[in-house]
């Protein structure tokens, strides 16, 4: 660590710590937003199949942009990179509030997640700047809980503002808090520099991390939807990238300062804390996006009954989070166990959700959703703070990132094979519980497009356009088209479901083999095994 750390004063660590909490509010408060008004945006733009599409696109641009924010902030300071990346946020979501089609939603989504990738990437890097790994298990619970709190306001705030001006100001309401946040960190936030070195940037990583990440999820957002598994653009987006991951590590393995140390992943505890972050992002995050649309699809909830819902989830979230990063500073590094027990949790609270359907009272999915997203909270603040204490100062923030950036991926890979999932099943399933008399009195093609796309169940408008077309069918018709698409929606969301549960298996495998470091009470790092040089 350097002087400039040491000699920061208690009052800077407060108003340092408060400025990164307060630009971890506004990237969460962006998310749960959005995921409330999408049943919404959808209704109002089209496009079912491109329901991941709005999210998948933020991920994929903050997941590449994350270890590079890293590997730079390592290099170069924290500061300047943290007010670009509220920058480009706020722009973004100006840009996002004017959007009039679906293509144009994506797009500006995309460069909002390369301002929430920078943001994130200092997050958690800022905590083991300030403070030793022995307490940071406080401070991330205190981070996770300003998550909770912008997720607790998020989904009743975007309901509310769905339901009552437009989904459109979702996105402006980013604009004045964003431009606070740039103020403060312009004025207060200290530029944090790791050294004062001379260093060379690993352009040629750089794009090559781009050339493997973006294809592969790009394909993995388009199987299954566009094109089949198996089409020819799907296998040969799939091989671009594999053949891009190759030479990625061959020139990584070369690189005076890599944009991504290879050697870093040699670490036990690093590579065991990425995969489990990873199958445990792909398993949770991916199925929470679909929660919103069950409560509203499937039960017919308004966006605000929606929305509140979720706010019992979050708190599960803040609770679990906050104990168990009491627990993890006060015992001393347990991570192995907890670890255990949240995903535990969190494959409990699962199967409660997969075995919900349109008879589930408000009550019962209320217990559902605490139960999984108190699971959740128990493993938020785990792993990060097990990479942290595995590394030397000197790549906090690769290391930092590296689990963000896994975090990221899995949440990106379970929306795509997720999404692409729930669009086969739901299709599959509505076209056999349509009775003989319906097939023949509507077209084929309307059918296909309700196959979809279920806006009936999510649009007033769209209801009434079903009705009209099913007039001839006589007064039952509509009823039973709209009692297909629900059923239809229910078993495709529980199918999910049910995946999220395996995968989190998996993720409570691999954590098994996670070695326990006990933490660490100073902020300087111990040298990791194999390497021969200090540079904490």
């Amino acid at each position: 660590m350097t002087a400039g750390l040491r000699s920061l004063t208690r009052r800077e660590v407060v108003v340092t710590f408060i400025g990164v909490m307060l630009a971890m509010f506004l990237a969460s408060l962006d998310q749960t937003v959005v995921g409330t008004a999408m049943p919404r945006i959808i209704a109002d733009l089209g496009g079912f199949s491109h329901y991941t599409w709005v999210t998948t696109a933020y991920i994929i641009t903050s997941a590449v942009t994350v270890p590079i924010t890293g590997k730079l902030t390592d290099m170069y300071g924290r500061k300047y990179f943290y007010v670009a990346g509220l920058g480009i946020f706020v722009v973004a979501s100006f840009l996002n509030g004017l959007s009039s089609t679906m293509t144009q939603l994506v797009i500006f989504r995309g460069l909002q997640g390369l301002g929430a990738g920078v943001i994130m990437a200092n997050a958690f890097t800022v905590i083991g700047d300030l403070f030793p790994p022995s307490e940071r298990g406080k401070y991330q619970g205190m981070m996770t809980g300003v998550f909770g709190l912008s997720s607790i306001i998020g989904p009743a705030l975007g309901g509310y503002i769905t339901h009552n001006f437009s989904w459109h100001w979702i996105f402006f309401v980013n604009i004045p808090l964003g431009l606070l946040i740039i103020a403060l960190f312009v004025l207060f936030f200290p530029h944090l520099r790791p050294d004062r070195h001379k260093h060379s940037v690993d352009y040629l990583g750089v794009a090559l991390l781009v050339l493997t990440v973006v294809p592969i999820m790009l394909g993995l957002s388009w199987a299954g939807v566009q094109f089949s598994w198996l089409s020819p653009p799907i296998l040969g987006i799939f091989h671009f990238s594999a053949v891009m991951a190759l030479i990625f590590i061959l020139v990584e393995s070369r690189a005076k300062e890599p944009i991504i140390p290879l050697s870093l992943f040699k670490n036990r505890i690093v590579a065991v804390s990425d995969m489990v972050i990873f199958l445990s992002s792909c398993g949770m995050f991916a199925t929470i996006i679909f929660i919103p649309l069950f409560f509203q699809g499937v039960l017919g909830l308004t966006a605000v009954t929606s929305g509140n819902l979720m706010i019992p989830m979050m708190l599960g979230v803040v609770a679990g989070s906050a104990i168990s990063g009491q627990v993890l500073s006060r015992a001393g590094g347990h991570y192995r166990i907890q670890g255990a027990i949240g995903l535990a949790i969190s494959g409990l609270g699962l199967a409660m959700l997969s075995g919900m359907n349109a008879g589930t009272t408000p009550f019962q999915a209320t217990v559902n959703l605490v139960v999984t997203g108190f699971g959740l909270g128990v493993i938020m603040p785990l792993y990060t703070i097990a990479v942290q204490n595995a590394v030397p100062y000197g790549q906090l923030g690769v290391a930092t990132s590296s689990a963000a950036f896994f975090r990221s991926l899995g949440g990106s890979v379970g929306l795509a094979i997720f999404g692409s999932v729930m669009n086969n099943r739901f299709a599959a399933e509505f076209l056999t519980r349509i009775p003989p008399a319906i097939k023949a009195a509507v077209p084929p093609e309307r059918l296909a497009s309700l196959a979809h796309n279920p806006q009936a169940l999510l649009n007033p408008a769209a209801r009434a356009q079903l009705d009209s077309l099913l007039v001839q069918a006589g007064p039952q018709g509509s009823e039973q088209v709209l009692q297909g698409l629900r059923q239809a929606l229910d078993v495709a969301v529980s199918q999910v479901f049910l995946i999220g549960i395996l995968v989190l298996g998996m993720a409570f495998v691999v954590n098994l083999f996670i070695k326990e470091l006990p933490l660490r009470r100073r902020r300087i790092s111990v040298v990791p095994p194999g390497d021969k040089k200090n540079v904490g």
